[in-house]
Formats: structure tokens, C-alpha cells, sequence
């Protein structure tokens, strides 16, 4: 029987992993990635799968954190990018952070080196034509404008559309580590790393304060045609955050809290700017929350103030783009596929999930369901219990109706977060010994989450046919 190709869209993290899964099922794929014909404000390269906004795939704990739980049916699902992902990770306390070209590197070979995949470089304007059947836009927030176009006319409905800052990155030898001091947040060892994977700069009440002032009397970038866009609250500007209040950023990503500075231990910081490894060789650094509007030479002055960066030379300073999502709820049905056209699914960030890990799982369903598909297989969704069902519940119906105007949905980007899964079932034990009572705060919040990420690993690998391999991966 000849099975005729599955087509894909774009060649970030949700087509790659789409491309992937769907061709290890047995079904030949085209990939259609538009760069180098044509590029985008954010990416540098041409490779598949690059990183445009951190290199850190967030937590790899997978019994407190529901992203590390997600890290984990991905790898039992033989995830093309998670397994890129610990190929190429560099010391990042308790998250996966990867070197950037030696991720995207590896994921492009793989793709490039497998049978039935076939990468056509080529920019995709309008609509999919129907004589390509199954497809999969995974075009990300980056979408071209002219695709974009044709997705509201074939939808009826406007794209909706958010801000979304990038950091910048430091040389590491331009930091003055007689000032700055390597500590991971309470010590924590991660994979990789040691419990000091991060620089941190400190600051006392004086500096904090004229750094916020800096912030936000500094001049900014402005786009005045995207005025009115929601911005996601998980990639704030560091000056949005500061116009909410002065004391916002001291307790986001500039919180000192489980720091202790190696030079002056007695002293405790006001606040504390931290800076993560960004590549294998250890020479870049990028500011760990430090996304930004700000204009370049604005940067350079204002992040020069922060004790350690004086000197900094930076390789790159942040910057500000565009991301297009569309509304899933009303368009799609729970396999990511269009209502108004069948066999055209949607996957990654254009759906509304938010992150990197989050948009290549959403490939890794929308490529296994339309593999299924093409292998005339009925589709199985994943457990509502699993971090994969409660993505897809996200994007494709779990949201509540306005009170004022009925039948709308309220929709926005989301990442993984275990209040998107299903409560533990009545009775659920959270210790062995029965004494249930004796939780408290925190610990009964711990137990919980440790109770939902074990039922949702045991529900993802029956999901997944508890399959040997699938064992052996994790």
C-alpha cells in the first residue's frame, strides 16, 4: 500500500518533533521550513529547532514539577527533541538547559538523516493547498504574515497575537567575579550540574532602587502597530514587571532568596541578578529573566550599573518580537485538527501552549495522531491524567465561558502547571503510613504534586501501550 506523505509546516521544535514522530510511525513526511529563502526577526540560523528566546528547558524534576513530568512521557513517547535536549545540556542547577547549535545541530541531522523525511526550504504564503492531505502548520509565533492572513480567512476568526522579549547574553570574561560568586538557588544539583551553575550579581536596597528608576525612565523600542497586544505574563519585559511595582522584580526573577554571597556571606542581598550558562564551552552567559524592550545603547547602560556586568561585554543584546496564536478552543477538536477543513492540524505555539517543551510535546501528539490517520489506525487521545492530556485539554476546550458575553471563550498562551490536570481522585493516599493529618503548608503540597506526577507516568506509558522501549527510555 502506498501511503501518501504527510506535509508539515515549519521546522522549529513542534515540526521537528511532528516530522519525527510521524516518520518513525512508518509515514514518509515534507517538512517545508521557510529560512534561509526567508528569515524572521529572532532566529540567526537555518538550522531546525533553534532557540531564539533561552536555552533552558525549564525544571527536570519530574515528581514536583509538571514540566519535569512532561520531560518524562516525552522521553517514554522517543522524543526527537528531548533526546537533543540531554545530548546537548550544560550545567543548569535543577533545569535541562542545552547548548543551542549543538541542539539544533543534532536535530537537523536526525531529520536530515532519515528516510522519510524530506526538507524542502521553501516559504509556504497562503493556506496548505488541499491536494497535500494531511498537514501539520507548526509555524510557531514567528508565522509569516501572509500564512497568517490565510489562517483568518479560512477560519473566520483573528489571529490573536502577544508580545515577546528576548534576553541578553554576556561574555563569561567580562564578569567580575570578585564581585559575582557560581551558587545554584538553595544549592540545588540538577542534571548536569553541580549546585553552582548559576553567576549572581548582588545588589543592596540602593542600587535596587536606582536600577528600577533606570528601568523605567530608560527609552524603549516602540511598535506602534502592535499597540494593545497582551503581552504572556511567563516573558515579561523586566520594565513591565517594574511598572507594576517597585518591588516586583525583587521578587521574580531578581529574588535573593536561597543566595548567600560567597564574598560576603554575612551580608544579605537586597536583590540578585542571576545569569545561566549558554553554551557547552561555558563562555556565554544569558540574564536570566532579563527580557526586554529597552533600546540597545539604553541596555548596555542601565545593565552596566548592575554590580559584576560593569565591564560586560555582550554578545547579544535582548530585543522584542511578535508571536501569533490562534483561538484553539473554537477552532479545533481535541486532535489539533481544523473543524472548518479536515486533515489540517495545528501544532506548537500557534495553538496558544507557551514554552518550548510545551510546543514540541503538542508536535509530538499532532504527529502521532496524523500518523495514525495515514495508517488508517483510529486515533487514541492521551489521559486527561497525563501532562500530554492536560496540554491538550488547555488548548482545546478546557477554559471557562464569560459571564458577559456567553459562548465566548477566555483563551490564553499557557505553560504546563499541575492546575491543568485533573484533581487526585477522592481517597488517594499521599504517604504510606495512612497519617494524612499530620501534612501540613508545603508538604501536603509537595505529596500532592508527587501523587499526580506518579498517576500521570503510570496513566502515560498504558496510554503509550506500555511498550518496552518506551521502559528503557525512561
Amino acid at each position: 500500500m502506498t501511503i501518501e506523505p504527510v506535509h508539515v509546516v515549519g521546522g522549529g521544535l513542534a515540526g521537528s518533533e511532528a516530522s519525527w514522530q510521524i516518520a518513525q510511525a512508518g509515514v514518509p513526511v515534507v517538512l517545508h521550513e521557510m529560512r534561509p529563502v526567508r528569515g524572521t526577526d529572532a532566529h540567526k540560523t537555518e538550522g531546525l529547532a533553534e532557540l531564539v528566546c533561552s536555552n533552558s528547558f525549564r525544571s527536570d524534576d519530574a515528581e514536583t514539577n509538571a514540566v519535569g513530568v512532561l520531560h518524562a512521557e516525552m522521553r517514554l513517547a522517543n522524543s526527537l527533541i528531548m533526546a537533543s535536549g540531554d545530548a546537548n545540556q550544560v550545567p543548569a542547577g535543577g533545569a535541562l538547559a542545552v547548548d543551542r547549535d549543538g541542539f539544533s545541530d543534532a536535530v537537523t541531522a536526525r531529520l536530515e538523516a532519515h528516510p522519510l523525511i524530506t526538507i524542502v526550504r521553501e516559504e509556504v504564503s497562503g493556506l496548505p493547498p488541499v491536494e497535500w492531505g494531511k498537514t501539520i502548520i507548526a509555524t510557531g509565533p514567528l508565522t509569516a504574515p501572509s500564512l497568517a492572513e490565510a489562517i483568518a480567512a479560512e477560519t473566520g476568526a483573528d489571529a490573536l497575537a502577544f508580545f515577546d522579549a528576548i534576553a541578553p547574553i554576556v561574555h563569561f570574561d567580562t564578569i567580575d567575579m570578585d564581585v559575582a560568586w557560581f551558587q545554584s538557588r538553595y544549592d540545588k544539583v540538577g542534571p548536569g550540574g553541580t549546585g553552582k551553575d548559576y553567576i549572581n550579581c548582588p545588589m543592596d536596597k540602593e542600587q535596587y532602587d536606582g536600577f528600577i528608576a533606570a528601568l523605567l525612565e530608560g527609552g524603549k523600542t516602540e511598535f506602534k502597530q502592535w499597540e494593545g497586544t497582551p503581552y504572556f505574563d511567563g516573558c515579561l519585559p523586566i520594565e513591565v514587571m517594574a511598572e507594576r511595582g517597585p518591588e516586583t522584580l525583587r521578587h521574580g526573577p531578581m529574588k535573593p532568596m536561597g543566595l548567600t554571597n560567597a564574598h560576603n556571606p554575612s551580608v544579605k542581598a537586597y536583590a540578585v541578578v542571576q545569569l545561566r550558562q549558554d553554551n557547552a564551552l561555558g563562555t556565554l552567559y544569558n540574564m536570566v529573566g532579563f527580557q526586554t524592550k529597552l533600546k540597545h545603547g539604553e541596555q548596555v547602560r542601565i545593565f552596566r550599573t548592575i554590580p559584576g556586568l560593569e565591564n560586560a561585554d555582550f554578545a547579544r543584546l535582548g530585543g522584542l518580537h511578535r508571536n501569533t496564536y490562534i483561538n484553539s478552543p473554537t477552532l479545533l477538536d481535541n486532535s489539533l485538527q481544523l473543524k472548518s477543513r479536515l486533515g489540517l492540524r495545528f501544532a506548537g505555539q500557534i495553538t496558544g501552549c507557551e514554552g518550548y517543551v510545551e510546543s514540541a510535546a503538542i508536535g509530538l501528539l499532532a504527529g502521532r495522531f496524523a500518523a495514525a490517520e495515514s495508517l488508517g489506525q483510529s486515533i487514541s487521545l492521551p489521559p486527561a491524567t497525563t501532562a500530554f492530556g492536560s496540554l491538550l485539554g488547555h488548548i482545546t476546550g478546557g477554559h471557562i465561558t464569560s459571564d458577559d458575553e456567553p459562548g465566548k471563550r477566555s483563551f490564553q498562551p499557557m505553560n504546563i502547571n499541575f492546575g491543568l490536570f485533573p484533581p487526585l481522585e477522592p481517597g488517594t493516599k499521599l504517604r504510606p503510613d495512612g497519617f494524612e493529618g499530620r501534612f501540613r503548608g508545603k508538604d501536603k503540597s509537595i505529596a500532592k504534586k508527587k501523587a499526580m506526577s506518579a498517576r500521570a507516568l503510570a496513566d502515560c506509558r498504558a496510554w503509550l501501550g506500555g511498550m518496552p522501549r518506551a521502559e528503557a527510555a525512561e
